[in-house]
């Protein structure tokens, strides 16, 4: 193999690396919401663990546990005019109930919709709030998560491209294996 080659192969791989590292910052927001179940959602995952937030940061998608555990419940409250104590409740009742007993078959997907209708109906039911605000508001929430995680990982790798360690042509490659769903850290 030419020296070029491997010198290709060797920034192609740390390009994956780099996104999937930016992935694993998804990933890790994921793992702040509950394990996917038949009947968690994933708008409702990131708010499910919301309800104590999302899995990012402070928002939707975020990049902690605690922390983005209230700050979703809060901005529930708020987009839904309730008690945010309330809604932490809902949420935490809402994970208790739906804890999975065995862990996920390796490769599979949850069926969202089911799970974001199941969540919006039992945050609805307990908080006294109409479903269909309730399911608005997790994809309010859901979407701002997902621009933030975009705008970090767009800043991430135009800090790479100045630095010198990844071509932009190799970046763009990273932005849109995310976008296409290969690396983890789209949110989509």
């Amino acid at each position: 193999m030419s020296k070029t080659k491997r010198i290709t192969l060797g920034v192609a791989a740390g390009a994956l690396a780099l996104g999937a590292g930016l992935g694993a910052t998804s990933i890790a927001t994921a793992a702040t919401t509950p394990s996917p179940s038949s009947t968690a959602s994933p708008s409702a995952t990131s708010s499910t663990d919301a309800g104590t937030p999302s899995d990012r940061g402070g928002k939707p998608g975020g990049h902690g546990r605690g922390a983005d555990r209230g700050q979703i419940a809060a901005e529930l409250a708020t987009k839904l005019g309730v008690d945010e104590a309330k809604v932490t409740e809902a949420l935490k009742a809402f994970r208790e109930a739906n804890k999975p007993t065995t862990p996920p078959a390796e490769g599979t997907k949850p069926d969202r919709t089911a799970q974001d209708a199941a969540m919006a109906k039992s945050l609805a039911e307990a908080l006294g709030v109409d479903e269909a605000k309730v399911t608005t508001a997790l994809e309010e929430i859901r979407a701002a998560g997902q621009a933030e995680r975009a705008a970090a990982l767009k800043t991430r790798l135009d800090q790479a491209v100045t630095d010198g360690k990844l071509t932009q042509a190799e970046a763009d490659a990273v932005t849109k294996a995310v976008e296409a769903g290969v690396l983890g850290g789209g949110g989509h």
